[in-house]
């Protein structure tokens, strides 16, 4: 049921084109208040544009509807309206519409730019924005809403100036009506002006869709045949397609494997040809070692001592002698310069620790004050203590915390004193301010009493001209009342009381309006049911086709979900064997199963090539055992020919057999026996060579040339003898020892020869066969291992190839059931689609049958409660109306009753008025004499006389009250006289008032000078109090002062600045320790340097045999492991017949892979070849978009089948729909219109009002309208004949009557000053009928009122709480910029 939520306005008429302004509508009345010209009737303007696109009257082609651009101040301004509504369906839509209006050169240019509806999909959620053109965006929102256009622009929404269209001219009137009808029934009005042919027409569509039902059987068979072999056709595709997809992958795995092994051919021949270059540069290396060892040997023999210094500094002694002189002498001088300046940096930190003294010194200094400071902060705070009282304080010293707590406390005290000052000041103030009071009030005083004497004058002329006008007065209520019986009329009144109490307690117990209300409910909810399902049944055949292809959709989706669940149940249970007992989602089973497929196949794939890499391991290790075990007898083989050698060797050396075991211990004899001969040979030709020099020293200088001992001649003698005879001796000696050492010589190098060929025997034996021979125990090892895992991945890879066998063979059925699977969604997709446009324009999706046998029992329903509403009606009418004329009798009698009841209390009123005006004479006498004694006290007198004037002039109940009254009165007065004592009281009251004036002139004056008095002396106490809180603020401010002065030492932190530099100190004289230690250091590594300077030839020379010897070896030594690298190599690349046989296998691989390759290459070209023949075999034309036809041609079958049903029963449904729908809905309109105008209508003239509508010719269905009224038993036709009043109401009823007939989805109604022209009987009869109407909808969920008005009363009539919290008031700002406003709802 549609209703409005919201809606923004901007830039529409006077609504300010900068700000939006938001209107929300309530339920069941939305009240708009605010006088002419504020914009209420935009309001309405702005709806029916958002809902009809039609622009408000004189509007200009919108030129006056948009906000001007000159009173703007601007060349081009916009405007928006922005409604949000629920439609008929219950969802809610936004309808924004946008407009622009230029200002051009001439004229003014207005153009609608934007129309976009906003609504909310239900399936996701998400917000849709569809942009209209204005003519579709007019047509689609009547359709959401459920109302035709002309529903909304004649009913609904109409504006002020079209509100009396009921009463226009036939012609209007009758196109309004047409408008309404044929908006409302567009379908059966087609076929109302096609009724004689139609009949025709339907028998003769009746046979000739019976003869294409067969022909269209036919071409569906046929269709069915082509798109079986259509579908086989596209199978066959996609499985040769998979199949051509799986060789190309197939291929660039081989091409791979090709290449691969084309890499691993190219390495092995690079591998073979990099050991036959090692084996060369070996044999070229082992020839090179052998000369250079050689050369070291006598190198190492000439030397006199082995240096144990490295290269690099042995190098640098030789090449840099003289300039390792000249460091060492350079580092005793920087030895001397760092003496120098550890005593200088001594002398510094011996100056730094006085300079640490004398801060420490200042800052002890500094410390002292600081203490003093706090003790003066101490005994400031005792003071201050002591002597305000502040409360006990603690032993001396304070802490810093406990200083600060008690300095909080003085402050706050000063705080006290500052605000005890201010309250002293503000006393003073009031103070001041009431003795000021007191004068002012005496003054004020004065000033009365000097008022009151001029305006006694007055009263005194006032009361003489009431007694003379309650004279006459009272003379004409007692002519009245001569002739009145009020015990009659008493009499008859209460019989007539009785009577109407009677009457109201019989029609209060019938209960007629609760249960007239409680049938007009349930006739409206069934009338709304009645009217919803026409509507639908009328809308059934615009969505025919949509409903015929829903059906024909939920079959074929029923069909797929069976064939679906077939295949299904057939697989379940080998999916759940696949799935490891998990049966997936339908919209991923292929997935899955096709993942787990592949999965299957990569873990196949996997092992497979695992297999064929672990049989390859498994080959390589056996060659590798093969090759090491022909090593091992190669190498034994040689150990042997070596061993043969050595041992030949050596028994050719010392004619004895040796054993290859024993050459160690003779070499190391041999190298013993040379070093013993040549060092015997070294000494003896040393000796030989000292002889000479000896005898010479002898002879020259007589002493001994060894320990220098004198000789005497004979000892000389004997010396030289002896010398001269050792040295013949010794020639012969030299050569016995040169040929002992040569022969020692000869048998070390023949023996050091043998040395390298029992080194590599050695090594053969003790680390190439060992390591060859735990090479061969690994990889033996190692082969078990890769048998074991061999025999392993197979049995894997045959349970894994049955799994896939078992998953390829279900892939077939699991395709077809996710092919069913996918057409199913499409099919579900489509019928929801089908259903969601059906459901979105509120129709569901009903059949036709079901919608006819619920509108026939409702209709019954219907009858049955109208037949009782109409006899509750007619009996509370007549109970009623016999009522009414007892209550007129009964009102006129009252009328009477109170009539006399009236004239008797007037006359009684002037009696006693003119009884009041005789006390007052006579008090006015008494007034005279008491004011002739009252000289003795003036100011006593003069206030008891203004109390007694006061008295006087508010009348005899407050003159009894008076203590100056006296209690009786003089005897004798007559009324002749009492002008005379009037005017005798007022000129002593006067007197009275002049003689009052003095005292309180004197009165005045005591209060000014009492006021000054008391300012002088308040001054000096606050100047008091003022210098005790200054005096007090100086010692707290000397105390913050000091305060201050602790709180810097703090902050500065010398304290621990002093702390800081004792450390220091004590750093520094550690640091001098560590000087003068240093020294001691310098000083003997000085002496050291300075001993080394001393001895450096020999070591010069020792130097350079070293370094030339050690050049020699490192040759040798870089030899040997470049031999033993290049070996190494070899073993790790492996032998030269191992590499070739690699070499033939790779090659043996390469030619299978190419096979392979091929092979695939022919498979793809075959499946190629079938993919193109079936393809060309679809592009035929019998297969060219064979579902398609299919559809449509099913499609077309079913829908011609079910027309041909259908139009049996338009036939027969047609001619009673076309007659009775005018019939009905004009009586509906006119019952309602009949009752509302007898519930409104105040007058007396019309009984009721009725719309008559004539047919305009025999067998058409064209009908002409006039608005008719009932005057006692004459009917005649209200145009012409009523006031504006009785028009504005009969349009206002006719309105509603067509909103409660048409509007059956839409319950809105806007009434755009409903009071205009009516008085105020009917302006409240008009209010009370409407309140009536929503307390009859209340129960009803889209009933909304929306009344715009300016009449406030009629605004609080209708603007009850129960119907509406609050109410709108719509006026102008300032800058007459309309504005609204959300106000609280009458009380």
């Amino acid at each position: 049921m549609s209703t409005v939520d919201k809606m923004l306005i901007k830039g529409i008429r006077s609504f300010d084109p900068e700000n939006k302004h938001v209107i929300t509508f309530f339920k069941p009345l939305t009240l708009i208040v605010g006088p002419n010209g504020a914009g209420k009737t935009t309001i309405i303007e702005c709806l029916k544009l958002s809902c009809t696109g039609e622009l408000p009257p004189n509007a200009r082609s919108g030129h006056s509807f948009i906000h001007d651009p000159k009173v703007a101040g601007e060349t081009e301004t916009k405007g928006q309206i922005k409604l949000r509504f629920k439609t008929a369906a219950g969802k809610d839509v936004v309808c924004i519409r946008s407009f622009q209006l230029t200002q051009k050169a001439s004229k003014m240019e207005y153009k609608a730019i934007e129309s976009v509806l906003q609504t909310i999909n239900p399936h996701t959620g998400e917000k849709v924005c569809l942009s209209y053109r204005c003519a579709d965006m007019d047509r689609e929102i009547p359709a959401l809403m459920g109302v035709s256009k002309a529903v909304l622009e004649n009913v609904i929404f109409v504006h002020q100036d079209d509100a009396n269209w009921p009463l226009q001219d036939p012609s209007t009137l009758k196109k309004k009506f047409d408008d309404i009808f044929s908006a409302t029934r567009n379908i059966i009005m087609f076929f109302q002006t096609r009724y004689t042919k139609a009949l025709e027409v339907i028998k003769k569509l009746h046979k000739d869709q019976a003869q294409e039902i067969k022909t269209y059987k036919l071409k569906l068979e046929n269709l069915q045949t082509l798109k079986d072999a259509a579908y086989k056709l596209r199978e066959s595709i996609e499985q040769d397609q998979e199949k051509t997809e799986s060789l190309k992958i197939q291929m660039q795995e081989l091409e791979n494997n090709i290449q691969n092994v084309d890499a691993k051919i190219h390495h092995t021949e690079s591998t073979l040809k990099d050991l036959r270059k090692l084996q060369d540069q070996i044999s070229t290396k082992t020839a090179e070692r052998g000369t250079l060892f050689k050369e070291q040997q006598k190198q190492y023999a000439a030397l006199a001592e082995e240096n144990e210094d490295t290269d690099e500094e042995l190098n640098e002694w030789k090449t840099k002698f003289e300039e390792r002189i000249a460091l060492l002498e350079s580092k005793i001088s920087k030895l001397e310069r760092e003496m120098n300046d550890t005593e200088t940096k001594g002398s510094f930190l011996k100056q730094t620790i006085n300079d640490y003294i004398w801060e420490i010194s200042k800052l002890q200094t500094e410390a002292e004050v600081h203490s003093s400071l706090k003790n003066e902060r101490d005994s400031t705070i005792q003071k201050l203590f002591t002597r305000n009282n502040l409360g006990s304080l603690p032993g001396v010293p304070f802490s810093n915390e406990i200083a600060l707590n008690f300095t909080n406390r003085i402050k706050t005290r000063l705080m006290d004193l500052e605000k005890d000052l201010q309250d002293k000041k503000k006393s003073i103030e009031m103070e001041l301010k009431l003795a000021w009071d007191h004068y002012m009030d005496a003054n004020d005083r004065w000033k009365d009493i000097e008022a009151q004497k001029q305006a006694k004058v007055e009263i005194k002329r006032g009361i003489l001209k009431r007694i003379e006008e309650k004279e006459n007065e009272r003379d004409s209520y007692e002519l009245q009342i001569a002739n009145v019986s009020l015990s009659h009329i008493d009499e008859r009144e209460k019989n007539m009381r009785i009577e109407v109490e009677r009457k109201t307690n019989q029609l209060a117990e019938r209960e007629f309006e609760s249960n007239i209300r409680q049938k007009q409910s349930e006739l409206y909810s069934i009338e709304q049911k009645i009217k919803a399902l026409n509507r639908e049944k009328d809308i059934m055949a615009v969505d025919s086709e949509d409903r015929v292809k829903l059906s024909l959709k939920k079959a074929e989706l029923e069909n797929h979900k069976k064939k679906h669940q077939k295949i299904m149940d057939e697989c379940k249970d080998r999916i759940r064997g696949v799935m490891k007992g998990r049966l997936p989602p339908d919209k991923d089973l292929k997935k899955e199963i096709t993942q787990s497929l592949r999965a299957l196949g990569n873990e196949f794939d996997d092992l497979n090539s695992k297999s064929r890499e672990a049989e390859k391991e498994v080959n390589m290790l056996q060659m590798k055992i093969e090759e090491v075990n022909n090593n091992l007898s190669k190498l034994n083989k040689d150990m042997d020919s070596r061993k043969r050698f050595i041992e030949s060797k050596l028994q050719s050396l010392d004619q004895q057999s040796f054993s290859i075991d024993s050459y160690i211990k003779a070499f190391d004899m041999a190298k013993e026996k040379r070093d013993v001969q040549k060092s015997k040979y070294n000494i003896a030709d040393g000796m030989r060579q000292m002889f000479d020099p000896f005898e010479r020293v002898a002879r020259a200088h007589h002493v001994c040339p060894c320990c220098e001992r004198p000789f005497s001649a004979e000892e000389e003698d004997e010396f030289v003898k002896k010398q001269r005879v050792k040295a013949a001796s010794s020639a012969e000696h030299m050569k016995v020892l040169a040929v002992e050492s040569s022969s020692a010589e000869s048998l070390f190098h023949q023996l050091d020869k043998l040395r390298i060929i029992y080194e590599e025997y050695f090594k053969i034996g003790k680390e190439t066969i060992p390591l060859a021979e735990k090479s061969l125990s690994e990889l033996t090892e190692e082969l078990d291992q890769k048998s074991q895992a061999l025999d392993d991945v197979l049995g894997v890879l045959a349970q894994v190839k049955t799994d896939k066998d078992s998953v390829e063979a279900l892939m077939q059925p699991v395709e077809t059931a996710d092919r069913l699977f996918q057409e199913i969604q499409t099919w579900q997709k489509q019928v929801d689609d089908l259903e969601y446009k059906l459901d979105f324009r509120g129709q569901g999706v009903r059949s036709l049958e079901e919608i006819q046998l619920e509108l026939n029992t409702l209709q019954n329903t219907k009858d049955n409660l109208h037949n009782d509403l109409e006899k509750l009606r007619d009996e509370q009418r007549y109970m009623e109306n016999d009522l009414s004329n007892i209550q007129i009798r009964w009102h006129t009698l009252r009328e009477e009753k109170v009539k006399a009841a009236n004239t008797l209390r007037d006359v009684k009123k002037a009696e006693e008025e003119l009884d009041r005006l005789v006390e007052e004479k006579s008090q006015l006498d008494l007034d005279e004499k008491f004011t002739m004694h009252a000289d003795s006290n003036c100011e006593s007198n003069t206030m008891m006389s203004i109390r007694y004037v006061k008295c006087k002039l508010g009348g005899p109940d407050r003159m009894s009250k008076c203590p100056q009254y006296p209690t009786s009165q003089p005897d004798g007065e007559s009324f002749s006289s009492g002008k005379c004592d009037q005017l005798r009281l007022y000129s002593t009251v006067k007197r009275h008032l002049a003689e009052a004036i003095g005292p309180l002139s004197k009165e005045k004056e005591k209060f000014l000078s009492d006021y000054n008095n008391l300012k002088t002396k308040l001054d000096c106490e606050y100047e008091k109090q003022a210098e005790q809180k200054r005096n007090y603020q100086q010692e707290v401010e000397a105390l913050l002062h000091v305060t201050s002065k602790i709180k810097e030492y703090y902050d500065s932190k010398k304290a621990e600045r002093l702390k800081e530099h004792k450390e220091k100190q004590s750093l520094s004289e550690s640091q001098l320790q560590s000087c003068d230690t240093r020294k001691q250091e310098i000083l003997a590594e000085l002496n050291k340097c300075k001993d080394l300077m001393r001895n450096q030839d020999q070591l010069k020379r020792n130097i350079e045999d070293n370094l030339n010897y050690r050049k020699t070896k490192d040759e040798v030594d870089k030899l040997t492991v470049e031999i033993e690298l290049l070996e190494d190599r070899i073993l790790k690349i492996g032998g030269v017949s191992t590499v070739e046989a690699d070499l033939g296998k790779l090659s043996q691989e390469r030619e299978r892979l190419l096979s392979e390759l091929n092979r695939c290459r022919g498979t793809i070209s075959v499946y190629q070849s079938n993919i193109s023949k079936h393809k060309i075999d679809l592009k035929q034309t019998q297969y060219k978009d064979i579902d398609k036809r299919y559809f449509d041609q099913l499609i077309q079958l079913k829908t011609t089948e079910m027309a041909n049903k259908d139009l049996d029963r338009y036939y027969n449904a047609l001619d009673k729909a076309l007659m009775r729908f005018h019939t009905m809905k004009m009586e509906e309109i006119n019952k309602i219109i009949r009752e509302l105008w007898q519930q409104t209508y105040r007058g007396q003239d019309i009984d009721y009002i009725s719309i008559h509508s004539d047919s305009e010719g025999a067998g058409t269905r064209s009908y002409s309208y006039k608005v008719l009224m009932q005057t006692g038993d004459a009917e005649l036709e209200m145009r012409g004949r009523c006031s504006a009043g009785q028009k504005v109401l009969a349009s206002l009823i006719i309105r509603l009557a067509l909103a409660e007939t048409f509007c059956l989805n839409c319950g809105i109604l806007a009434l755009d000053e409903p009071t205009t022209n009516l008085d105020g009987p009917n302006a409240e009869s008009l209010a009370a009928a409407l309140l009536r109407i929503m307390e009859d909808r209340k129960g009803q969920e889209n009933f909304q009122l929306i009344v715009i008005t300016h009449d406030e009363r009629f605004a609080q009539l209708i603007g009850q709480r129960q119907h509406a919290e609050k109410y709108y008031r719509v006026a102008k700002d300032d800058h007459q910029h309309s504005i609204i406003e959300a106000q609280e709802i009458f009380d």
